[in-house]
């Protein structure tokens, strides 16, 4: 029996998603896999996902780095299967592409290129089919590499700046560890244009810091500070103990794509934000009865439960609130359901998981639904439909110690209210001044939506149950 060598290409998700990051391989070369064991996380712009292996055999080789950047559809491990034929185009060493269940195909791979490859959500697109807009190339990274030396030359110790041999791999890269790739990555480094110095030209950590501070010289002597280090007016202050000046920190996964959505927010959807101080003693005083109901046994309730429940209420009553505005067919739809989203600061960045059917829910349910959702959000483990979909959001900007803020929109949605830190204040109560427990809600809408009267009287409302909670059980 004869082994063929298979590669698992990066499949779409079911999102239409372009690219991924590898974040942790749980194989290395040598090991053996079996089908839908866990071999990899990945991280796209909405969650972290792990792969499943879909052949039995032994890892022949990882294809990609850890942190590396991978478009879909590129090979990212080889596995030597078993039992196959030698004959082919796996023995070819050309890439396989895997079929899905139930597709029909043999599994040798016989079927054209044209066929879908496998997926983590239906059967995903056809090959090459997802595009990705081109990356920009800077002037450094287009320029000609430098000239070898003659192969024949007897290796001479020189200056790093001499125009050593560049060593590059079978696909073109320079050669690196990774560790060294990824202090390359973080300052900034472009290894194509470096000559390593390391066994067979290949590029050390030394390499690395040679170019910062060869280009941290040029730099200087572009703003012409050469010569003007004897005047202590002008000299740098020294970076902490340990650092480098300056840090880079790639922009991708979650960060790149809250960065596009707050960017494409802000510039496309007029804002709005209004404030309002609310007494929220009564809510405070409830909090400790509702523990001890039994349907909440084991449950947290917190102040931001109550502030949900008083957000649905007013968006039954207000449905515009809970709308969108859709600029290609110059419509408003307007939605009678609540996907109640709620902004959650995690280890991978700012992320907005939502409930789905929110306004179905009573309170012991919202409670359960918030605790689920919250550890998922903070383990990493949200899916994306977990992200996508919300029609409303509340952001608690209280659990950071302040007191208001104006929240940007969620994309597909026309508001959004935030929640501050709840504090002792002097309040004018029944005619007396009191201190008080109080907080400030506020509301960003979309002005092409929600006007003036109706942005009040839905931040009004919601003020009005936390100032009384019995207000909630109207549910109209």
């Amino acid at each position: 029996m004869m082994s063929e060598r298979r590669q698992f290409r990066l499949p779409d998700v079911g999102e239409g998603l372009t690219e991924a990051d590898i974040v942790k391989w749980h194989v290395q070369p040598g090991e053996q896999v079996t089908v839908n064991q866990v071999i990899v996380e990945i991280e796209t712009a909405k969650a972290v996902v792990e792969l499943p292996c879909p052949f039995d055999g032994v890892v022949a080789q990882l294809l990609a780095e850890e942190g590396q950047t991978v478009d879909v559809g590129t090979p990212i491990i080889a596995v030597d299967v078993a039992g196959a034929p030698a004959a082919g185009p796996a023995a070819s060493g050309a890439p396989v592409t895997v079929a899905p269940p139930g597709s029909g195909r043999d599994h040798a791979g016989s079927a054209p290129a044209e066929e879908r490859q496998a997926v983590l959500v239906g059967y995903g697109v056809k090959a090459g089919a997802t595009a990705r807009r081109p990356r920009k190339t800077t002037v450094a990274s287009i320029a000609a590499p430098p000239a070898p030396a003659p192969a024949a030359a007897t290796p001479v110790k020189t200056d790093r700046a001499a125009t050593a041999v560049p060593a590059h791999d079978g696909g073109g890269r320079a050669l690196a560890k990774p560790p060294v790739r990824k202090l390359a990555r973080d300052l900034g480094v472009d290894l194509s244009q470096l000559s390593g110095t390391g066994p067979q030209s290949s590029i050390t950590r030394d390499d690395i810091q040679h170019a910062v501070r060869a280009r941290t010289a040029s730099a200087a002597a572009e703003n012409g500070t050469i010569g003007l280090a004897a005047q202590p007016a002008t000299a740098p202050a020294p970076a902490r103990a340990g650092l480098p000046r300056e840090e880079r920190i790639p922009v991708r996964g979650v960060r790149k794509r809250t960065a596009e959505a707050v960017v494409a927010s802000a510039f496309t959807a007029p804002h709005v934000t209004e404030f309002l101080d609310v007494d929220v003693t009564a809510t405070m005083e409830a909090l400790p009865r509702v523990r001890d109901l039994p349907e909440f046994g084991g449950l947290r309730v917190s102040p931001l439960l109550f502030v949900a429940r008083a957000l649905l209420v007013a968006v039954a009553r207000h449905p515009m609130v809970n709308s969108v505005w859709d600029a290609q067919r110059q419509e408003i739809v307007v939605r009678n359901y609540v996907n109640l989203g709620f902004a959650a600061a995690t280890e991978r960045g700012l992320i907005v998981p939502n409930i789905k059917d929110a306004h179905t829910l009573g309170m012991p349910g919202l409670a359960r639904a918030l605790a689920d959702l919250t550890a998922t959000a903070r383990d990493g483990r949200c899916t994306p439909s977990d992200l996508t979909g919300g029609t409303i959001t509340i952001t608690n900007v209280g659990v950071f110690g302040v007191d208001a803020g104006t929240p940007i929109l969620t994309p597909g949605e026309a508001a959004i209210a935030a929640f501050g830190r709840i504090r002792d204040a002097a309040w004018v109560h029944h005619g007396e001044l009191a201190v008080r427990k109080v907080t400030t809600l506020s509301l960003s809408f979309d002005h092409r939506i929600v006007d003036g009267e109706l942005g009040s009287a839905v931040l009004r409302e919601i003020g009005q149950m936390l100032e009384d909670p019995v207000r909630m059980l109207a549910w109209a």
